[in-house]
């Protein structure tokens, strides 16, 4: 019978405990904690379980390929002449049939097959995860590996770490890497990740069910190193001072590391390849490196952490659902420099439901935005620890079934890639700050152009508009002499969801300040332009626009600015929103109930930076509703009561423009009365 959930719950805490407080060596431990999960992996815990969603579980009914609101559509783009640092992407050279697969898993087997089963199994989860412009590939053509080369090379990855499977003299899944040797016009570098665990049908190196072991010695070392020295003798092979560089997946798996690594240097000095530059991945071990004969260790999360699961917030999909969720944001950090040489590592999301379907591990809040911060930060670790060869590994280019994938895809598009270029491009120094106009109402562009004008303030412009309207827009701006981009969206999400897809390429381009403005008429209401008239002026009078900016760079815990006597509390005014907030509230992950307040009129001044949480909620185009009239209750209404709420969980303050001057409100709030 199954242990009981409570005491088993209990036993495992109470060993971890132990196990933490033991003075043990990291080998020591490590080969322990190895030991453990192989004999007594049913010890560990399921869990919190998330919430039954019942009827009102939220999702799309038609089809698999919608797009998250950070889609990003390629677009041309500028490296630096010099990489700050060179960008190595993990990749899985699975995607072709082999005899082995299909005896273990049917005939034609790539993971594709998994990746395509996979089904969404509480609200937010972004399953399945479908392949973008390169469709689902076979890695037998090899122009596929061409294109994948070409896209990395244009968006700043410098080399792939491909997985080599080599199983005591039998290799699997080598042709693609056979293929990029015998081809020079695939100019990438690569270099080679020996994945020296057992195969299992489980997908995680564990010992039950193997399907192809190891059997390491010697002579397998020997043998092994042999095999590979045509790669690290190619010219394009990655190097590191020189020196081609060869990782080891899990050094603990082998008997001795030290001797593994001796016997491979003196192999390569006596082969004429010279010294080797060797590196272990820490997803199970933590190992000074030099303890083991190595050079480097590679961070490579989000293996070798530990963090509380997140489930029991969740509204599920799947009612019999037993998998974890995990909030991303908690890797996107970078621990203290250790004693030893440690790349820096840095992950896209993390997804494995594709191989576990219903009890995967899941790592949500993932957002272009914070990776690219992430990897900028990265970048300048690595210079730091190693100022002559400063290498970042990526997990990864194409795991697909894991969901760390920086490839195209149908949910975001090319939004990986660009934020992998800019965060290796040098930020601007004095942005300007963008003014994001919804254009709804064209009649109405002249009185916001001419408000910004009157600011003195050189703005960077965008208008957002539909498809209908947008020779219109066109038209007036051209007349009115405003040097402008327009973006032009489907009618839906009212001037919210426009925002929001503007303000995911603004996390990337460095700018810091927007200005959102919209040509509201509010035509259910007879004072509704009098009430845009005083929003407008609030934020954007002459004497008030410039201070307003200025405040930003005097209060760095200033988050967002709104219009004066419009920061109001939002427990009055919840109303028709009171389902879709609760459901935002989740998908946010907020930790601290700070006081809640609600910008009204969805016009004000933000840092780019304080908004991050909106991009960060995993939110689809397809979950804002058709455009029918709707004056409350919709998600971009509940979205407005959600933007004061995504400052505050950044640790910032929303204040009412007449607060941040001074000055009394030169208007009262006078247009809605709260909720019953």
């Amino acid at each position: 019978m199954p242990v009981n959930e409570t005491i088993r719950s209990l036993v495992f805490r109470s060993l971890r405990m132990g196990f933490r407080l033991a003075p043990l060596s990291p080998a020591t431990r490590d080969r322990w904690r190895r030991k453990f999960l192989e004999r007594h992996a049913d010890l560990v815990p399921d869990g919190p379980r998330g919430r039954s969603g019942g009827a009102s579980a939220h999702r799309a009914f038609d089809h698999a390929g919608h797009r998250a609101i950070d889609y990003m559509a390629p677009q041309p783009g500028v490296l630096p002449r010099v990489l700050p640092a060179t960008v190595v992407a993990f990749y899985l050279p699975q995607f072709h049939p082999i005899p082995e697969n299909d005896l273990w898993w049917g005939t034609g087997f790539t993971e594709w097959k998994n990746v395509a089963r996979a089904l969404p199994q509480f609200e937010g989860h972004l399953q399945p995860r479908l392949p973008g412009e390169l469709g689902f590939y076979d890695l037998r053509l090899a122009q596929t590996m061409r294109d994948q080369m070409t896209l990395a090379r244009e968006h700043g990855i410098s080399a792939f770490c491909t997985y080599f499977y080599w199983f005591a003299g039998k290799t699997l899944l080598e042709a693609p890497l056979r293929a990029w040797l015998a081809d020079p016009s695939m100019e990438l570098p690569i270099c080679l990740c020996w994945a020296n665990e057992n195969w299992s049908r489980r997908w995680d190196g564990r010992s039950e069910e193997i399907l192809i072991g190891q059997d390491h010695g010697p002579e397998d070392d020997l043998a092994f190193i042999a095999h590979v020295a045509d790669y690290l003798r190619d010219p394009r092979y990655l190097r590191v001072e020189g020196k081609p560089v060869l990782l080891v997946y899990r050094p603990g798996l082998l008997p001795d590391a030290a001797a593994t690594a001796a016997r491979w240097r003196a192999w390569c000095r006596d082969a004429g390849i010279g010294e080797i530059h060797l590196a272990y991945v820490q997803s199970f071990d933590n190992v000074d490196p030099r303890d083991i004969g190595f050079d480097a260790a590679v961070s490579f999360p989000p293996n070798n952490t530990s963090l509380e699961p997140v489930t029991a917030r969740r509204t599920l999909i799947n009612p019999d659902y037993a998998g974890q969720v995990l909030d991303w944001r908690e890797l996107a950090v970078i621990g203290p420099d250790p004693a030893y040489r440690l790349y820096p590592g840095v992950n896209p999301g993390w997804d494995n439901e594709a191989r576990r379907s219903g009890r995967g591990r899941t790592y949500v809040h993932a957002s272009p935005a914070r990776y690219s911060t992430w990897l900028r930060e990265s970048v300048d670790v690595a210079r730091r620890r190693s100022p002559d060869a400063p290498l970042v590994f990526v997990n990864a280019w194409n795991e697909w079934a894991e969901g760390a994938v920086l490839e195209p895809d149908a949910l975001r598009g090319h939004a990986w890639l660009q934020a992998t270029r800019a965060a290796l491009a040098p930020l601007p120094s004095d942005p300007a700050p963008c003014a994001v106009v919804h254009a709804w109402h064209v009649d109405l562009l002249a009185e916001i152009v001419g408000a910004l004008r009157d600011t003195g303030i050189a703005w960077r412009i965008v208008v957002t508009t539909v498809p209908e309207r947008e020779r219109a827009v066109g038209a007036e701006l051209a007349r009115l002499g405003v040097d402008a981009e327009v973006v032009v969206l489907p009618n839906r999400g009212r001037d919210v969801l426009p925002f929001l897809k503007v303000l995911a390429r603004l996390s990337l381009d460095g700018t810091r300040i927007v200005l959102k403005l919209h040509t509201k008429r509010t035509e259910h209401r007879a004072d509704g332009d009098r009430w845009r008239r005083e929003l407008l002026a609030t934020l954007t009078a002459p004497d008030r626009a410039t201070r307003l900016l200025e405040a930003f760079q005097r209060d760095t815990g200033l988050g967002a600015i709104a219009p004066d006597a419009h920061a109001l509390k939002l427990a009055g005014y919840v109303g028709a929103n009171a389902a879709w907030m609760a459901r935002l509230d989740d998908r946010m992950g907020r930790k601290e109930r700070r006081e809640d307040r609600f910008i009204a009129g969805s016009m004000f001044w933000a840092r780019v930076d304080a908004l991050r949480p909106l991009l960060e909620m995993d939110l689809c185009d397809w979950e804002f509703e058709e455009e029918a009239g709707q004056v409350d209750g919709s998600l971009a209404h509940a979205l407005e009561r959600m933007v004061a709420l995504a400052v505050s969980e950044r640790g910032l303050r929303t204040v009412e423009a007449n607060d941040v001057l001074g000055e009394p409100a030169s208007i009262q709030f006078r247009y809605a009365e709260p909720s019953p």
